[in-house]
């Protein structure tokens, strides 16, 4: 009789915590499981995760959470989730994002969390508007030399073009000369190396490394890179000549005795490689695929800097102010190919339309599927650079609800540089260079989610000295 007692209690105990735990969820948005304990829905999610998004968006409605690998992942979909993503106290960005660093670049959290701050108001500062005059000159430059190399005429896969010529532009421009390798052997040797962790990043930033051995071995190989040049830093000659990995450097030394500035170095390389190379890459493939675009880009170039011919042409910032449309390319190329998603954590619950998040909820929107909305963008599938006539680039503002470069407290710092560089770049090869393309329009690779997709499929160009 005892023991029957003792099992009743029991079951109703486990009653009574199942409803109470059900009148709780009724609150919450509509979670997708599995009958997997832990695992929940992350086979289906990692298939193909955009398509999941979009599906469950359908299924579900404007906010749903996703379980799995043994976390709680809310989508929001529509305005009202989208303030709360951005604006609300109650949701963190800095919290949502240290676990992944310390995968990444090795950075422990209690450092990442100090530093995240002061380094950003940095950043902001030194790559903003009325600064980016101190890159512009070094970007052209680099860019007239590498344009140099590619000779009078040849063929190349159109994304190794672009990586070749800009990952020294870049590199120079925001760590100064010197850690760039020179010789063909070394700079192969840099670039199988960071396409593997480049790659690898987004299940790096969530798998134990022991799991992803070359990947982790391609990381070690960037962090001895940035460590025999850590030193190259410190020679400067006055503060108005400081790179902007030198500022980061000089910040981080001050504030951290450990051995932390290769490992910000890291970050920061795939942070000023990773985005705007295929940005670059997909600007040129719109355009190219899009013959009306191009004539009228082609004769915006021709009028500000005179016809072909020229080895090199001066070029201002005033000077691409007068050329519109690249801007318009370079932006709608960026809406189309934009990341799958951002986060952000919930730190305090948080209601969003009847639903209550609560805290400890990864929340997540998909820049990639709200620029695909026709609520906020028409026809929102075709390339159409003049949609961007309306935006007032003037006072640097996009239009509403682009989402790529995040928003809120934190957007992503260094947007104005990586646009001014893609807009001399196009600009630049444009001029130099006309092209015929031998493979149709490249597919985007749809299981990349985090930050701007790569190419799936070869975009095979011819091209030639312009006379």
């Amino acid at each position: 009789m005892e023991i029957f007692l003792i099992s009743l209690a029991l079951i109703l105990g486990c009653v009574v915590f199942y409803l109470f735990h059900q009148q709780n969820n009724l609150h919450r948005p509509p979670c997708i499981r599995s009958w997997i304990p832990w695992i929940g829905a992350a086979f289906k999610f990692g298939k193909s995760p955009l398509e999941f998004i979009e599906q469950a968006r359908i299924k579900y409605g404007p906010i749903f959470t996703i379980f799995a690998l043994g976390n709680r992942i809310t989508f929001v979909t529509e305005e009202e989730g989208f303030n709360v993503f951005f604006k609300s106290k109650e949701v963190n960005f800095e919290n949502a994002v240290e676990d992944h660093i310390y995968r990444t670049v090795s950075i422990p959290r209690n450092i990442f969390l100090t530093l995240h701050g002061p380094l950003y108001g940095l950043m902001k500062n030194k790559m903003k508007m009325s600064n980016l005059y101190q890159f512009s000159e070094k970007l052209i430059e680099g860019a007239h030399e590498q344009l140099e190399s590619l000779g009078t005429n040849g063929n190349q896969e159109l994304y190794n073009l672009v990586r070749n010529t800009l990952y020294p532009v870049t590199v120079n421009a925001v760590f100064g000369k010197g850690l760039y390798p020179t010789t063909q052997k070394k700079i192969q040797e840099f670039h199988e190396h960071f396409k593997i962790y480049d790659d690898g990043f987004q299940y790096g930033s969530q798998i134990p490394e022991c799991f992803l051995r070359k990947w982790t071995k391609s990381k070690k190989w960037l962090l001895n890179l940035l460590e025999q040049r850590i030193s190259d830093l410190e020679r400067v000659e006055s503060s108005d000549d400081l790179t902007m990995m030198q500022m980061i450097y000089k910040t981080v030394r001050q504030e951290t005795k450990e051995l932390m500035p290769p490992k910000y170095a890291v970050l920061m390389l795939w942070a000023s490689l990773s985005n705007s190379v295929p940005v670059a890459y997909w600007t040129i493939a719109f355009i190219l695929y899009h013959p009306s675009v191009y004539k009228n880009l082609m004769e915006g170039i021709t009028s500000v800097f005179g016809e072909a011919g020229k080895n090199e042409i001066e070029m201002s910032e005033n000077d691409l102010k007068k050329l519109p449309l690249l801007k318009w390319c370079v932006l709608e190329a960026i809406r189309l190919v934009s990341p799958g998603i951002i986060a952000r954590k919930v730190i305090e619950p948080v209601k969003i339309l009847n639903y209550t998040v609560p805290s400890g909820d990864i929340l997540m929107m998909s820049p990639f599927w709200v620029h695909r909305n026709p609520k906020y963008f028409s026809e929102p599938e075709l390339f159409k650079p003049e949609r961007w006539e309306k935006a007032n680039l003037e006072k640097n503002a996009f239009l509403d609800w682009f989402v790529a470069f995040g928003g809120g407290k934190y957007p992503c710092p260094g947007r104005w540089l990586a646009i001014l560089k893609i807009e001399i770049f196009v600009a630049l090869i444009f001029y130099k260079y006309q092209f015929k393309l031998l493979d149709p329009f490249p597919k985007k690779n749809v299981n990349q989610i985090m930050g701007i997709q790569k190419p799936a499929t070869p975009c095979r160009v011819e091209y030639k000295c312009r006379k």
